[in-house]
């Protein structure tokens, strides 16, 4: 006899067992790591001081980063 199970319910099943089996506790050693600057959401000072310099590069074209104007007019 064969038991059929609809693709949904394990689908569903699948991923509450990826979502259980996600959560584990951080050890004290392993901290430091989540403490790190890489670690922190959002641009990387880098990138940004990337993005300010291409931006007043570009001057009058807009420079992707959300300054206009400027420039040097010499058009």
């Amino acid at each position: 006899m064969k038991i059929r199970i609809p693709i949904p319910r394990l689908l569903f099943a699948c991923g509450m067992l990826m979502c259980l089996f996600a959560c584990q506790n951080v050890k004290p050693y392993q901290r430091t790591y989540l403490n790190d600057r890489d670690m922190k959401v959002g641009t990387a000072p880098a990138v940004k001081y990337e993005n300010n310099a291409q931006a007043y590069r570009e001057g009058a074209a807009g420079g992707g980063s959300g300054k206009s104007g400027g420039g040097c007019g010499c058009n």
